[in-house]
């Protein structure tokens, strides 16, 4: 087959994956993946109705960069105070619409609320004018524009979290921006969009436009759009990326993970074990910076897989809204299905099943805690990204073959270490190829540190200030004498 015919192919599937709504354009049906009901009809926008909204956050963007620093700062510190306020409401409708635990939604919204804080706290300084010698003579100045609106695409897997990473540092940097939201999750985006415009939000700095991916993408030729931001699949990435790249736009990209954990033979196993399970399961598995593949030391293995098995056995899932479950279900029945279905052929090519693995009945997208090992390549578990709440363990004679297990993937997103020794988890850290590494944890994002990754994790940083830069005119002004 060729390069192109594959390429048609590919595209074709992406779409049908990508857009539920594009078979139904009258209606979107959200459905509560712990019981299948009904949640909600939506009526998607039309590609004209989105282009209406692009140009209306236009509009709204030529008032908004006017605005001050402080103008904009005190409006993103009432958003955080708002989300709080919304706490019970949007942990509610989060673990309704994807099927997040309770106790993780509203540990998300938590991380919100100081996402927004941190960057009201030190966004305005990392903005400020900068100004430098020159070498002939004079003074030059730095200015931080913002250059408009900027369009994005986020997935469910955290419905809140995904859409105050990015927009909260663009609306500081005055910036305007259109959200596509994923659809199973349009009920929060509606929410999203409430809670900015009470918190005193101008209309139109901050939209969503309803539409599928089909439309989305048409989207970022539109001459208005100045940036794109996707978080995502890789390989939807690389068509986002592309189609940016046609018309000259700069584009951020957070792509997928199959993040490596090392545990040395110096490592405290009752921290790895414990650990490593928090690091498997959060979100059901559905998270691109969740610890997935587990590189045990020969002379800890043994030990090590007892006892990683023995936990994941016992984890519990079930209803979202119960706090005594580990975990809830999987966003969408046919998440469930290609997540069985990477294991089941793994299994055919020589992976062993420790335990789970099969699909439970009854009603709910609910998969077991599974771990798999003689994972080897060519097979969906070794190559792939597994995202579901299922690990794979390998086993490492030394620190050289760790690192090779470790880097030999294409993504690059986060990964860990395990070490007493913590300069040597350190340097075993800086070999690792990703973008993020812990050392004896697992945590998620921070606020106050920058967020990506390398490889076929995508590029750009959010968090930290960082994101505060990335669609901004780094503008040189010089006044010589």
């Amino acid at each position: 087959m060729s390069c192109r015919r594959q390429k048609e192919l590919f595209m074709a599937n992406t779409a049908v994956a990508r857009n539920n709504i594009e078979s139904n354009t009258e209606t979107v049906e959200t459905f509560n993946p712990a019981t299948g009901e009904l949640l909600k009809k939506f009526k998607p926008h039309s590609k004209k109705e989105a282009e209406a909204i692009i140009e209306s956050s236009h509009q709204a963007f030529l008032k908004w960069r006017q605005t001050s620093i402080s103008e904009r700062t005190e409006i993103i510190r009432k958003i955080g105070q708002e989300i709080e306020r919304s706490k019970d409401e949007l942990a509610k409708m989060m673990s309704q619409q994807m099927g997040k635990s309770i106790k993780e939604s509203e540990g998300e919204i938590d991380l919100c609320v100081e996402i927004c804080k941190y960057t009201a706290d030190n966004g305005p300084a990392l903005l400020e004018s900068e100004t430098r010698p020159l070498s002939q003579g004079g003074e030059g100045e730095i200015v931080y524009q913002p250059t408009g609106v900027i369009l994005a695409m986020q997935p469910w897997n955290f419905p809140l979290y995904q859409v105050v990473r990015y927009s909260i540092p663009n609306l500081l940097a005055g910036n305007t921006t259109v959200l596509k939201h994923a659809e199973i999750v349009w009920g929060t985006a509606q929410k999203i969009h409430e809670i900015y415009e009470k918190a005193g939000l101008p209309q139109d700095v901050f939209s969503v436009a309803y539409v599928g991916g089909k439309v989305a993408d048409e989207l970022i030729s539109h001459p208005r759009v100045k940036g794109v931001t996707f978080t995502g699949s890789a390989e939807v990435g690389k068509l986002i990326a592309e189609e940016a790249g046609k018309h000259l736009k700069k584009s951020l990209l957070e792509l997928g993970g199959s993040d490596p954990y090392i545990i040395l033979d110096d490592a405290d196993l009752d921290l790895a074990v414990k650990t490593c399970v928090t690091g498997r399961i959060s979100n059901a598995g559905q998270i691109c910076i969740g610890a997935k593949r587990f590189i045990v030391a020969e002379n800890l293995y043994d030990e090590f897989k007892d006892r990683f098995v023995k936990a994941m056995s016992q984890v519990s899932y079930g209803d979202p809204m119960d706090r005594n479950n580990d975990m809830g279900p999987m966003s969408s029945e046919s998440a469930r299905n290609n997540l069985h279905k990477q294991v089941q052929e793994s299994i055919k090519k020589g992976a062993k099943c420790l335990t789970g693995g099969e699909l439970p009945n009854g009603k709910g997208y609910f998969y077991p805690a599974t771990v798999l090992e003689n994972v080897k390549p060519g097979s969906p578990a070794y190559d792939e990204e597994l995202f579901g709440p299922v690990a794979v363990l390998f086993k490492a004679k030394d620190e050289k073959e760790a690192l090779k297990i470790a880097n030999d993937h294409e993504y690059g997103l986060g990964g860990g270490v395990f070490s007493k020794d913590i300069e040597r988890a350190k340097r075993v850290a800086m070999e690792i190829e990703t973008g993020m590494v812990n050392i004896n944890g697992y945590a998620l994002s921070q606020p106050n540190m920058p967020f990506g990754g390398v490889k076929n994790s995508g590029y750009g940083r959010e968090h930290g200030g960082f994101g505060l830069r990335e669609f901004v005119n780094i503008k040189s002004i010089l006044k010589p004498n």
